[in-house]
C-alpha cells in the first residue's frame, strides 16, 4: 500500500473552496492548410484538491489537448489556465519546464521510459532534471517508490526486461519522484489487459486517498464509477460534469 508519508499533500475536504486547477474560456486552434481546426471551444473547468477526475470522451474529442493545456505542453490560443495559482501560459519555456517537473506528474499509455536507463535511474531522472537531487536520500526515495509499486526487486533492470504493466508502474513511480500535488494520466490503462489495468487504478485510488489530485483521460465508459467526479467532452466542448456514483 502506498505510504501517505511520501506525500506532502494532505487529504482535502470536498468543501475546500479554492480550486487547484482553473480553466477559463480555454480555446485551442491548430493551423492547417485547410484552415484552423478548433480542438477546444471555450472550456471552463475547476478541479479541487483531492479529486479523482475522469475526463471521458471518444477519440478526437479533445481530451489529450485539454491535459496539454493544463501542463503547458501545447500553446494556448485563447483563455487562461491557472494551476496552484500559477498562470501556466505566462511562463517562458525554461520556467515552464521547471514548474512542470515540480508541480505535475505526467503518465501516458506509452510509458515513455528511457530505454537505456535502469528502472531506478528512470525514477531518479526527474529529481536530477528539476535540481532536487539529494544523493543517497533521492536514491532511497526512488527505491521506496518502486517498492510501493511492487518493483523493488527489478530496480536494476532495463525497461525492455519487464512487462507493459510493470513499465506503467515505473512510469507512476517516476511521476511521483518530485512529490507533485497533481497527476495527469492520459489513457494510462489503454494498452493494458483488464487485470493489470485494475492494479493501476488501485494505485491511483490509494494516491488520491493520500491527498493527490488526479486527472485521468479515458474513452472507457466502464471506468466512470471509479472516479470521484466525471466530465464528458465531445467535439472540444464539455457536455457534462457530475459527481460519479462510486461503487
Amino acid at each position: 500500500m502506498l505510504n501517505p508519508s511520501l506525500s506532502n499533500s494532505a487529504p482535502v475536504s470536498a468543501a475546500t473552496p479554492s480550486p487547484i486547477i482553473s480553466l477559463r474560456g480555454v480555446k485551442k486552434a491548430y493551423h492547417t492548410p485547410a484552415g484552423d481546426f478548433w480542438a477546444l471551444h471555450g472550456i471552463d473547468l475547476e478541479v479541487y484538491p483531492g479529486e479523482f477526475l475522469g475526463i471521458i470522451g471518444k477519440s478526437g474529442a479533445g481530451k489529450t489537448t485539454l491535459l496539454n493545456m493544463i501542463s503547458g505542453i501545447d500553446a494556448l490560443t485563447e483563455g487562461e489556465v491557472l494551476v496552484n495559482g500559477v498562470r501556466v501560459h505566462d511562463l517562458d519555456e525554461d520556467r515552464l519546464a521547471l514548474w512542470r517537473g515540480r508541480t505535475l506528474g505526467v503518465i501516458t499509455q506509452n510509458f515513455l521510459l528511457m530505454p537505456t536507463l535502469t528502472l531506478l535511474e528512470n525514477v531518479l531522472l526527474p529529481m536530477d532534471f528539476c535540481g532536487l537531487w539529494q544523493g543517497r536520500k533521492s536514491v532511497e526515495r526512488a527505491r521506496e517508490l518502486l517498492r510501493q509499486v511492487e518493483l523493488e526487486e527489478h530496480i536494476h533492470k532495463l525497461p525492455s526486461a519487464i512487462s507493459g504493466g510493470q513499465q506503467q508502474r515505473v512510469a507512476i513511480a517516476r511521476a511521483l519522484a518530485n512529490d507533485p500535488p497533481i497527476l495527469l494520466a492520459d489513457e494510462p490503462t489503454g494498452r493494458l489487459d483488464s487485470g493489470t489495468a485494475e492494479g493501476i487504478l488501485h494505485i491511483f485510488e490509494r494516491l488520491v486517498a493520500a491527498g493527490k489530485t488526479i486527472l485521468m483521460v479515458t474513452h472507457d465508459l466502464s471506468l466512470e464509477r471509479r472516479f470521484s467526479r466525471v466530465v464528458w467532452i465531445a467535439d472540444g466542448r464539455l457536455v457534462a460534469d457530475r459527481q460519479a456514483a462510486l461503487g
